[in-house]
């Protein structure tokens, strides 16, 4: 739950980047919250709300928050200085971004995100980051250092399928481009193919394909899970779920030499309430 406070977006004295989203600031209750999450401990959402505008995004629906709104992003005033009164005495791995992307374009402005890695850098904690931004390159180096893992959301190669599936978000050549280079930067990083849907039906190699020349060498498949989602929207733009191409495409990736795993229902895995801070 967040509490909007009296103060304006100007009030933060950080390098200003280019950016022309709608935000608001917002106060934290806390900053960490248990998860549920079979590979984490923690979890970390430097912000609430996202610009990436995700057509099967179920976040909006499971925390009670009115869709239309979800694209405004809040900006966490306090959420650095209530990192570091809680971490002390936590171990384990946390992950930073799971309920809002942690590098989407607010980030170039605000860095909330670079700030909370400065801070989780000097704790015992293992950090995994969860995006679908190529922003997340510019903190490549300092990743690298605290020894932190990326895992990169794509969907699709189709440049124009993203532009109406993750309107918000930066286009898959980028982020492709983004997992090279980390890769090559000798980043720790990992590919979600989350969710998979039928606007690749028949192109499922070519995605494998892709993938696999970025470098990385292994990847997480999860199907696309109805539940919490706007299913008419869904359907009226033609995206259904489709277990063939969720078999394609983790038979193009081993085929490649990509390690997979696959999420079997994601969402039931764990409660979204524990990330509603």
């Amino acid at each position: 739950m967040t509490t909007i406070i009296e103060c304006t977006l100007l009030d933060f004295d950080v390098e200003k980047g280019e950016w022309d989203g709608v935000a608001k600031p917002v106060t934290c209750r806390r900053a960490i919250s248990p998860s549920g999450l079979p590979f984490c401990d923690y979890s970390l959402n430097p912000y609430s709300g996202c610009e990436h505008g995700c057509v099967y995004c179920y976040a909006p629906r499971m925390m009670h928050r009115d869709p239309s709104e979800w694209r405004v992003v809040g900006v966490k005033t306090n959420i650095v200085e209530r990192l570091s009164r809680e971490l002390p005495g936590i171990k384990g791995r946390l992950i930073v971004g799971t309920v809002t992307d942690p590098y989407q374009y607010a980030e170039r402005r605000f860095l909330l995100t670079r700030r909370c890695l400065d801070v989780l850098s000097k704790s015992q904690m293992r950090v995994t980051i969860q995006t679908k931004s190529d922003l997340v390159t510019r903190d490549s180096t300092f990743i690298r250092e605290m020894g932190a893992d990326i895992h990169m959301g794509i969907t699709t190669i189709d440049d124009r399928i993203s532009k109406m599936t993750e309107p918000g978000a930066p286009l898959p050549s980028r982020r492709l481009a983004a997992i090279r280079t980390l890769v090559g930067e000798g980043v720790d990083v990992k590919v979600n193919i989350a969710p998979v849907m039928s606007t690749i039906s028949g192109h499922e190699t070519e995605l494998a394909e892709a993938i696999a020349d970025t470098g990385v060498g292994k990847a997480y498949v999860d199907g696309l899970n109805l539940r919490f989602t706007d299913t008419e929207r869904l359907d009226r733009m033609g995206i259904a779920p489709s277990d063939e191409s969720v078999t394609l495409v983790l038979d193009g990736l081993r085929e490649r030499g990509v390690k997979t795993e696959l999420f079997k229902e994601f969402v039931e895995l764990y409660s979204i309430k524990n990330d509603l801070q």
